[in-house]
């Protein structure tokens, strides 16, 4: 059961969303301001991130930008309010792998997050993969290195194959 991370300030839309992601049978965790979503990222392993932007303590943009910065593999979607241009580019040019503008559909956010755990939990082509996630460890094959908890742990060429050998 994949686990997502609904990072959301607003009390009914939480609520909402909650409710809809766990009866398509997603595992939820929330958080209600961005300090506190951040930790929960950190620390609770999800597979997807709902991120909103303007939220208390700390902003989605300052969120999705530090969990980056510390080599944050896990996708994020923003869901906000602000839909104009440069918002949404600003998103993306973090690291955001998804931007969605309320109001939205409940059934295209599904599909979204579906679209975007397959393409990370089932790559294509299995040669090219750029990393591996497996419970709170993730395997950056490009940068040579693992992933725990933000902390980086080099990997020799030897260590790589070996992983991508058991991986593939």
């Amino acid at each position: 059961m994949e686990r997502i991370l609904i990072i959301e300030d607003e009390q009914k839309i939480l609520k909402v969303l909650s409710d809809f992601l766990k009866t398509e049978g997603y595992e939820v965790i929330k958080a209600k301001d961005g300090e506190s979503g951040l930790n929960m990222a950190l620390t609770r392993n999800p597979d997807l991130i709902l991120l909103d932007i303007m939220l208390p303590k700390k902003s989605g943009y300052d969120v999705c930008k530090e969990l980056k910065a510390q080599g944050i593999l896990t996708p994020i979607i923003m869901l906000t309010a602000k839909g104009e241009e440069s918002d949404k580019i600003l998103g993306l040019e973090l690291g955001a792998d998804d931007y969605v503008t309320k109001p939205f559909g409940l059934k295209e956010l599904n599909a979204r997050i579906r679209a975007i755990l397959r393409r990370v939990k089932e790559p294509k082509d299995k040669k090219t993969i750029d990393y591996y996630q497996f419970g709170n460890i993730k395997v950056d094959f490009k940068r040579q290195e693992i992933i725990k908890k933000g902390k980086r742990i080099p990997l020799s060429t030897m260590e790589v194959n070996l992983l991508k050998y058991f991986v593939m």
